[in-house]
């Protein structure tokens, strides 16, 4: 399954726009340099109370649709 790594920093305040819906996708440069896009809902699960933080690896079915993200 072909997977990418992230690094997000997505602060409460920003995050809160993109929950409200005014901003749908997190658009993020991948470790190996590749730009990826996702819907930010699959980021909800991992909100505090200063937003989103952290290195991640979002993993994608072989017509490079979204399957899941992690925390590592």
């Amino acid at each position: 399954m072909p997977t990418s790594v992230v690094r997000l920093v997505i602060s409460a305040e920003e995050f809160q726009r993109l929950y409200e819906g005014t901003a749908r996708y997190v658009v993020a440069r991948a470790e190996d340099g590749r730009t990826v896009r996702f819907e930010a809902k699959h980021l909800r699960r991992f909100v505090t109370q200063t937003g989103v933080s952290g290195r991640f690896v979002i993993q994608y079915d072989d017509t490079h649709r979204f399957q899941s993200i992690y925390r590592v």
